[in-house]
């Protein structure tokens, strides 16, 4: 598997990432790459779950699949820009939606994982700066 190296942060500072799925398999992989890529990977399989995290956790990024039991990435998005308006939020997806309008990234599931990865750190480069 190819990796990426952790973009230079603050020092000594891990940023925490949220990632949603509600398919508990696609929820593992993402983690596990993210954790070999050195970040903190805090994990939610519901929207209910994912707002707790947010609210409780100093979140630096959302990942969150577009298709979610009860809800979709893009709504689940609206009401956390309503919570935090500055974090970004990335939705990734087997299938690309209409209307992205309350997220700042997009990604196909099915993307090579050096492409997954160089999304993610150019979003936490950009919020940690």
């Amino acid at each position: 598997m190819n990796t990426l190296a952790l973009p230079s942060l603050k020092p000594d500072v891990r940023p925490f990432i949220l990632c949603i799925d509600d398919n508990e398999m696609y929820l593992r992989l993402r983690k596990a790459v993210l954790e070999e890529a050195g970040y903190t990977v805090l994990s939610a399989t519901n929207e209910t779950e994912a707002l707790e995290v947010l609210s409780e956790a100093p979140v630096c990024l959302v990942l969150s699949d577009h298709m979610l039991r009860g809800t979709t990435g893009t709504e689940l998005a609206k009401r956390m820009k309503e919570m935090k308006r500055d974090v970004p939020i990335i939705v990734y997806s087997g299938r690309v939606p209409e209307t992205l309008r309350h997220v700042d990234g997009f990604i196909n599931k099915d993307e090579p994982v050096a492409n997954f990865l160089s999304l993610v750190h150019e979003f936490v480069k950009r919020y940690w700066e």
